[in-house]
């Protein structure tokens, strides 16, 4: 194998959503009160909902921009490309950058949709139903093969959100976006009986749980004068504790069918985590009660963890101790950390340096994504015309070129963008 010949297959991608998103999914009663994106004075587009303003329109949406420009801005849809919104314009950056398939994460709403809660549950429950169905229908649905649906949580009803997991069941969703800490939210924690119906639900549709990092808001800052390299390095840490939260639960017990996806979240510290966790289990699950059979937590953590990287080094070399069918690949388009257009290359180069046979290649690209998210893009598009090779042989004379596209002083939007960050994924 070489370059060319893998198939890539991103578990974690990033939509900002087009403002016409409503129009064709929310019922006509609602329309006029529902969230809107306003253009501004100062050239910078924010959506609006109610009472709430969210001005990072394109939080972190920089690909395509040189890195001097990254940051938590644009703040513009004139700022960033239009494969961040418009779907025909993702394909062909996906065929650019080498992609067969994406999984895309909202932006605007927050990773667990907890905007949408009001003070009216009909119309709560209608604009996730709304967001669901066009992400489904329109945004996945027009390229079948190119993209894994997934859908928002009805996140403040546990009940109702069981019932939504079985509603997009039907029309072939296998993921939904979850907060990786409810009880940060202030809603009751893993632990709870409470999302009984939501594991039953995703049990019963073997539809991943994919908690990304920082959905809950809760971002790991040091100090408020902190650096933002400090948050930017300890962003995974998020994940670090979804995962000790969820792998310690009730559920993992209770529901041996479920399953886990920790989003954004890297690789390489895991052996450790598994490590710790064994370590945990011998030294006091006799006094802290825990049970896991006959089994280790670290044999658990293979059972019902999805885990994904976009290159870590680390965690491609230790891949064996981590788990090579719990592992998937990401791109992070079009998010900072993210190699768009030359995804492939950097991953090669990771790949090859770490001897990885052409099996272990096949597994973290695509095959243990295709698995996990019951997944098959090649009923859909032929394997040979989706490898990096084929697919940029299709982008032939597509524009991939590093563009200044920021409209305004750097800096000149940035006073409250840590805070908004945060606010726009709570």
């Amino acid at each position: 194998m070489n370059k060319d010949d893998m198939i890539l297959i991103s578990v974690d991608d990033h939509t900002v959503e087009p403002p016409d998103m409503f129009a064709n999914h929310l019922p006509r009663r609602y329309l006029d009160d529902a969230p809107r994106l306003v253009h501004n004075p100062d050239g910078s587009d924010s959506w609006q909902f109610r009472d709430v303003v969210i001005p990072n329109v394109a939080l972190n949406a920089v690909a395509g921009r040189p890195k001097e420009e990254y940051g938590l801005e644009p703040q513009g849809l004139d700022e960033i490309r239009p494969g961040c919104y418009n779907v025909d314009e993702r394909v062909k950056d996906m065929n650019a950058g080498g992609i067969l398939a994406s999984i895309c994460f909202p932006s605007f709403p927050g990773f667990a949709g907890r905007l949408f809660a009001t003070d009216d549950p009909d119309f709560s429950v209608a604009l996730v139903q709304a967001y669901n169905d066009w992400h489904i229908d329109e945004w996945c649905g027009a390229y079948p093969a190119r993209f894994i649906p997934m859908a928002l949580p009805v996140i403040w009803d546990a009940r109702k959100c069981a019932d939504e997991v079985r509603r997009v069941s039907k029309k072939g969703v296998h993921a939904l976006t979850f907060t990786e800490n409810p009880a940060a939210m202030g809603y009751p924690s893993f632990h709870d009986e409470y999302w009984n119906p939501l594991w039953e639900a995703l049990c019963d549709t073997d539809t991943v749980l994919n908690v990304h990092i920082g959905s809950s808001g809760k971002l790991a800052i040091t100090a408020p004068d902190a650096p933002m390299d400090v948050m930017i390095t300890l962003q995974p840490m998020n994940i670090v504790q979804a995962a000790a939260d969820l792998l310690w639960s009730r559920p993992i017990k209770q529901f041996p069918d479920l399953k886990i996806a920790l989003s954004e979240g890297g690789t390489g510290w895991i052996p450790y985590f598994l490590e710790r966790a064994d370590r945990t289990y011998e030294m006091h699950s006799g006094w802290t009660g825990q049970d896991f059979g006959a089994k280790l937590p670290s044999g658990v953590f293979r059972e019902h963890f999805l885990t994904c990287f976009i290159s870590d080094p680390v965690g491609v070399k230790l891949r064996h101790d981590i788990g090579i069918d719990n592992i998937a690949w990401e791109a992070d388009y079009p998010h900072s950390d993210s190699m768009w257009p030359s995804a492939p290359e950097e991953l090669w180069d990771v790949l090859s340096a770490n001897n990885a046979s052409d099996e272990d290649i096949n597994k973290m690209t695509h095959e243990n994504a295709m698995r996990w998210y019951s997944f098959d893009p090649f009923a859909h598009i032929a394997r040979d015309q989706a490898t990096v090779g084929a697919l940029r042989q299709a982008a032939e004379g597509h524009d991939v070129s590093i563009r200044a596209l920021s409209q305004h002083k750097r800096g000149e939007r940035q006073a409250n963008a840590l805070m908004d960050a945060a606010r726009s994924n709570s």
